[in-house]
């Protein structure tokens, strides 16, 4: 197989033949047609979250079942599905109350890594995937099912950065056609949560963000106002939208310590800041909890939109077909694996919402 294997922190993926283990009795083999660059996998290859290497990074991917081990019973060979990164049993406590991305079940593959260098040293599946390749070998709680005239680039969205963002708004807050929104970054994750927030009917959806060109962009998801805080004071901006001094609801899909912090002003008495981007490890900020009890804030965490993903996807694939998501949109453009580290570098600048490297096609 090939596989874009990262050896260095900050340093350029190679692209180079890397072997895979055997199938393990759950596991699932995909012929891998499109894998989506998220920032999550740039940020891991430059060493802020850890991890060890050589790894292959990659997790929002699409392609053909190829095998599938003993005990598989949700995947069968020729499928088209999506390839994820949340992993789960369906059984503990976590998976018992629909919180798969919480799943708290060791598995085989945390002992065993999934692929091998030449010497048939461990290389790291990064996030359980490894999908910057054109073979992955997952569990099969990772892979769902789609229609096979769904297009491989559009499908492999649907892994992270869409569930992502939409699941914040729909599974993780408590956001309804009362709410008033801001969404506090414009990338990929940030126009699904606008979009998402468009789809559950708020009346005033307000995307923040430090790019013009952006935050055009968001109007075309459903953004009924737009601000830059580099330009515009965001507090007017909210005024001007709500009539009143805050929103209902703020989710924050960068990264950033600073926008969160910034966030909790934008919230009105009883209102709830949602925090989809991780920035790096070891960032902190200061909060008063006298004031967020005063007020009756909440602040909650979003790990991949809270998605229960054969529930999820399959509501994502209809919306699309009704015209109500936009994925096509985000397609900023398409790449052979060979030139992977010029699609990085384009996510990495900004000037993209999502690069997709492409396979040959099973």
């Amino acid at each position: 197989m090939r596989a874009a294997v990262c050896r260095e922190f900050g340093q350029p993926l190679s692209v180079e033949e890397v072997a895979l283990r055997s199938l393990g009795p759950t596991d699932v083999h995909v012929d891998v047609a499109a894998c989506a660059v998220c920032h999550s996998d740039i940020h891991y290859a430059e060493g802020a979250w850890g991890g060890y290497l050589p790894a292959v990074y990659g997790h929002e991917a699409a392609g053909v079942v190829k095998a599938v081990g003993a005990d598989v019973t949700h995947a069968a060979v020729g499928d088209h599905v999506v390839v994820t990164l949340i992993r789960s049993c369906g059984d503990c406590s976590q998976c018992s109350r629909g919180n798969e991305v919480f799943c708290s079940t060791s598995f085989a593959s945390d002992e065993r890594q999934r692929l091998e260098g030449a010497d048939g040293s461990d290389m790291q599946a990064a996030m359980n995937c490894g999908a910057f390749a054109d073979e992955v070998i997952i569990d099969e709680s990772q892979v769902v099912a789609i229609p096979s005239d769904l297009g491989w680039e559009q499908a492999s969205l649907l892994a992270c950065g869409v569930i992502t963002g939409v699941g914040a708004v729909m599974n993780t807050s408590t956001i309804d056609d009362r709410s008033t929104v801001v969404v506090v970054g414009v990338g990929g994750v940030g126009l699904n949560a606008v979009q998402g927030a468009s789809i559950a009917g708020a009346p005033v959806v307000i995307a923040v963000d430090l790019e013009d060109e952006k935050l055009e962009t968001a109007r075309a998801f459903g953004a009924t106002h737009v601000a830059n805080p580099k330009t515009g004071d965001v507090h007017a901006a909210i005024a001007e939208a709500t009539g009143s001094a805050g929103v209902s609801h703020v989710l924050v899909t960068v990264g950033s310590a600073p926008a969160i912090s910034s966030a909790l002003g934008y919230l009105e008495p009883g209102g709830e800041l949602v925090i989809v981007g991780m920035p790096a490890n070891d960032n902190e900020i200061e909060i008063d909890p006298a004031t967020v009890a005063a007020v009756g804030h909440r602040i909650v965490g979003s790990k991949m939109g809270t998605s229960r993903i054969r529930e999820d996807i399959p509501q994502l694939i209809e919306w699309y077909r009704e015209g109500k998501l936009k994925l096509d949109e985000l397609i900023s453009g398409t790449y052979p694996l060979d030139d992977i580290n010029d699609a990085i570098a384009a996510v990495g600048d900004g000037s993209v919402i999502r690069n997709v490297i492409v396979m040959d096609t099973p």
